[in-house]
Order: C-alpha cells, then sequence, then structure tokens
C-alpha cells in the first residue's frame, strides 16, 4: 500500500471520528430540558425537629462536637492583620487602587430603600404566600439556573427582583411560579451573554403560562423596580471578602473555602429570614460560618475581615445562626436543590462537609488587633 493510500485511510478515520462527536453533540444537545409545574404549593413548615438531625448525625461527628472548644486569641492562627489589606487587595483583578471606594459605594448601594425588600412583606403584605412557598420557588429557581447553566449571579438577582416584587404586590399563589420565571427572564437579560428566551421559560413550567403572560408579568416587573435592575447581592460582596479570608488558608484549601461560601450563600437564599440582613452582612456571615466549618478550632474572624467588610462578630450573630441551621438541615430540609448541586466534584463536595453542633458564644466576641 503506498504513502498516498495510507494517508487516505488515516483522514478518513480521522474525519468518521469527527463525525460520530458531532452526531453525540447533537444528540445530546437534542436531550429533553426537565419540565416543572410548582401546581398547588403546600403551606407546610421546613422545619426540622433538632432531635431528628441530631438522631440522623453519624457517630463521628456526635462525639466530635461533645469536646469543649477552647477560646482562641483572634491572631492565631488567623493572624492576617490591619496592614495586610493593602497588601491582599494588590492585584489588578482586585481594583486594588480604588477598592475601598467601589466597596463603600456598594454598602452605600444597599441601604436605599428602593433597592431593599421589606423585611416582613410576607406578614404585611401578602394574603396567600407563606415563607414555606417562598422557599419552594427558590428552591426550584436553582434547578432552573443548573438546567439552563445560568451563572449564579443570574440567580441572586433573581431573588432579589421577587422580593422587591412582592414587598408591595400582593400575589396569588398560583401565580407565584409566573413571577419566579419571569424573574429569572430579566435577570437572565441583564447578567448573561446569551440568556434563555422567553419560550424556554414557558417550556420549564410545562407551559402552564403562556408567552403572553411571562411578557405580561415581565413588563410588570420592570415598571415596578422603576428598571432599577442592578443591586449589589450576597455574591457582589462574597468575592471580595473570599479574597481576604483565604489569605491565611492553604493553597489546597482556598477552593473549598470559595465554594463552601457560594454554598451558605445560595441556602441563604432559601430562608425568608435572612430577607431583613442587608446583603454585605450576610456575605459577611457566610464567610464566618465558612471558615468555622473548616477550622472549627480556630477563631473564623480577625482584624482584616473586620476592617474590611465593616462588621464585628457580635453583628453576625444572628445571621451566622439562621446560616448554620440551614447548614445542619435543622431548616429547609427538605429542599435539596442547592445541597444536590454542590455535592458535585467540581464543588469539591462541599455541601457534605460536616456541620458542627455549636458554634462557641466565644467567636462571637470582638476580635483584638495583632
Amino acid at each position: 500500500m503506498t504513502d498516498q493510500e495510507n494517508c487516505l485511510r488515516v483522514t478518513t478515520r480521522l474525519a468518521k471520528k469527527r463525525a460520530a462527536e458531532t452526531m453525540a453533540d447533537l444528540e445530546s444537545q437534542k436531550q429533553p430540558k426537565k419540565r416543572v409545574v410548582l401546581g398547588e404549593l403546600p403551606n407546610v413548615s421546613n422545619i426540622v425537629p433538632a432531635t431528628k438531625d441530631l438522631d440522623s448525625e453519624p457517630p463521628k461527628q456526635k462525639n466530635r462536637t461533645k469536646k469543649k472548644v477552647k477560646k482562641v486569641a483572634a491572631t492565631k492562627p488567623n493572624s492576617a492583620t490591619k496592614e495586610d489589606v493593602g497588601e491582599i487587595l494588590d492585584d489588578p483583578q482586585m481594583c486594588g487602587a480604588y477598592v475601598s471606594e467601589i466597596y463603600e459605594y456598594l454598602r452605600e448601594m444597599e441601604v436605599q430603600a428602593k433597592r431593599r425588600p421589606l423585611p416582613d412583606y410576607i406578614e404585611n403584605v401578602q394574603k396567600d404566600v407563606t415563607p414555606n412557598m417562598r422557599g419552594i420557588l427558590v428552591d426550584w429557581l436553582v434547578e432552573v439556573s443548573e438546567e439552563y447553566k445560568l451563572c449564579s449571579d443570574t440567580l441572586f438577582m433573581c431573588i432579589s427582583y421577587i422580593d422587591r416584587f412582592l414587598s408591595t404586590n400582593a400575589l396569588n399563589r398560583q401565580r407565584l411560579q409566573l413571577l419566579g420565571v419571569s424573574s429569572m427572564l430579566v435577570a437572565s437579560k441583564y447578567e448573561e451573554i446569551s440568556p434563555p428566551n422567553v419560550e424556554d421559560f414557558c417550556y420549564i413550567t410545562d407551559n402552564t403560562y403562556t408567552k403572553q403572560e411571562v411578557v405580561k408579568m415581565e413588563a410588570d416587573l420592570l415598571k415596578h423596580l422603576n428598571y432599577e435592575l442592578g443591586s449589589p447581592t450576597i455574591k457582589t460582596f462574597l468575592r471580595s471578602l473570599t479574597r481576604v479570608a483565604q489569605e491565611d488558608y492553604k493553597k489546597t484549601s482556598n477552593l473549598e473555602l470559595e465554594f463552601l461560601g457560594y454554598y451558605l450563600a445560595e441556602l441563604s437564599l432559601l430562608d425568608y429570614r435572612c430577607v431583613k440582613f442587608l446583603p454585605s452582612l450576610v456575605a459577611a456571615s457566610v464567610m464566618f460560618l465558612s471558615r468555622f466549618t473548616l477550622r472549627p478550632k480556630s477563631h473564623p474572624w480577625n482584624s482584616a475581615l473586620q476592617q474590611f467588610s465593616g462588621y464585628k462578630p457580635a453583628d453576625l450573630k444572628e445571621c451566622v445562626h439562621i446560616l448554620h441551621d440551614l447548614q445542619s438541615s435543622r431548616r429547609g430540609g427538605s429542599l435539596v436543590a442547592v445541597r444536590e448541586k454542590y455535592k458535585l466534584h467540581k464543588f469539591k463536595f462541599v455541601s457534605s462537609l460536616p456541620s458542627h453542633q455549636e458554634i462557641p458564644d466565644s467567636f462571637f466576641e470582638d476580635v483584638k488587633d495583632s
């Protein structure tokens, strides 16, 4: 056989291989998207009795939580200081030259009334929507964002729009899913390069709503928000805070800390009690609990984190305990989308990390400068 024939045979095999790969890609793209109808949202509690949760814990974890944790000085081993903040942020991607101005601007923006939901809107505004229904909707929207491969910023913006709309508009529970997909549509248009179209969001609800209904709700939402779509979210603050928090961690655990923070931040979206907290405070609480989860015997806060975030440990106590209840499934145990999402290898299985039973009160005392 000549060299020319050999070359032709190799070329033909490569062509067949490429054709097979192309067909496989096309087949995978044809896989139908999950369609879900929320239907009648049950008005039941998601609270799991603490005794049930403790009984389900593995013995090893129980034994570990029985040990007394001694008070640890804030500077050891978490020894980052105020002077270190400048060095930590000396990174072009962190915009170190004007990061303080950016952070100050975001803090001013997050407290503006037009960008904040009412902390008690379900009790005072809604007649047919409960905290549990809201949690079910958020849990489902996490699945939708995964189905369409949307970035997490889109999810956080979407929930912000929902809470702001519900703060002044009483809604029937049958239209709650419509508000959810319309909010996701608006957030996708704001955040995504190639957002899903209206038909995609109709399809994902098993065509419970028509295209016209989704567009109409989208218009109502935009009008209510006065087209003020760009607001800082928990994720906005968590990015910078994670960079500061990673300084005294080994490189191998940096990703684990980052993914654990994202996991806890998304869990916070499920609980209506977190609506009253500013996004920056939730982000700081997320980082506090993340560091405690990975190093339960070390003080999770230090002067650098306190200086950068503007929060003392005592400021975070209530929010941290709510997040801890969510992490340990004492609340929201039936809402599994976020937990399943972060059980994957690409997220370092952070949702499977053990949740320590108690956080020492000493960790909420003021940190001292080193």
